[in-house]
């Protein structure tokens, strides 16, 4: 079934046709900028597409070139706390498939778990705890719900990603996410369990993405942006303007690392 939003897609992009598409976080977007022959789309100009209610996410596509390579960023996504809908981004993934998108890139602005995971640090995700429970296809019909996660992070694309933080210099930390619904943040007690079973970072998102991504069978690669401690590990209270103020620091460096990225994988 194609999704409502190809068509419109298909004629606005006017024959560019990228096999990557990233989602840009919250203090993120300003990638956006370096985006060449830029076209710009509203989400609501897209049947399907959720409007993010969230500051910090402009809510639109710009398509065009980066580093030499045809792409499509998605500025801004909508999360599973505004509407109570896991399967929010689910009109978004499969546009992105039946526009022939192979690779998702997926950024966040995470809180790390671990004393030596400071803000400002890039995380590389490599695999993810789905702790809330919820899942975006719960509902589907189909045998394809039963999608395999034991590879969700493609190791190839996880790889290409450290060579290209080695290629500019920047430090990329791995570790686990753990995924919790929001909208309030975690409590003390949480942040202890999460770190006790594993995690290294916690957000609320990315992991949706990601289950919807494989089901429609694109390969995905995800990085956080550290933006605080979690709640009770230096004594202060947790906000959003926290994270809008750190993200954009991390993302400086992460845009370097996705430039040459885009490159070689682009």
């Amino acid at each position: 079934m194609i999704a409502p939003a190809t068509s419109a897609l298909f004629q606005r992009l006017n024959g560019l046709a990228p096999r990557v598409a990233l989602v840009l976080g919250s203090g993120l977007g300003s990638l956006v900028d370096a985006v060449e022959d830029a076209v710009r789309i509203p989400y609501a100009d897209l049947p399907g597409f959720p409007h993010s209610g969230v500051s910090g996410h402009a809510g639109e596509i710009v398509a065009g070139y980066l580093s030499g390579k045809p792409v499509l960023m998605l500025a801004g996504r909508a999360h599973y706390y505004e509407q109570g809908n896991a399967s929010v981004m689910r009109p978004v993934i499969a546009a992105l498939a039946d526009l022939g998108v192979e690779i998702l890139i997926l950024t966040n602005a995470a809180g790390s778990v671990r004393h030596d995971l400071a803000p400002g640090s890039l995380m590389l995700i490599d695999d993810h705890i789905n702790f809330s429970g919820l899942n975006p296809l719960i509902g589907e019909p189909s045998d394809q719900r039963f999608v395999g996660m034991t590879t969700a992070y493609d190791r190839q694309l996880r790889e290409a990603f450290l060579l290209a933080a080695g290629e500019v210099d920047e430090k990329l930390e791995q570790g686990v996410y753990m995924w919790f619904s929001g909208p309030s943040f975690e409590t003390p007690a949480e942040i202890r369990m999460a770190r006790t079973m594993g995690a290294d970072a916690v957000g609320m998102s990315t992991v949706p993405e990601v289950i919807l991504a494989r089901f429609f069978g694109l390969r995905v690669v995800a990085c956080s942006v550290v933006t605080n401690y979690g709640a009770g590990m230096t004594g202060a209270e947790l906000s959003h303007e926290e994270t809008k103020d750190v993200a954009p620091k991390g993302g400086v460096r992460l845009q370097k690392i996705i430039r040459v990225l885009i490159g070689e994988i682009g």
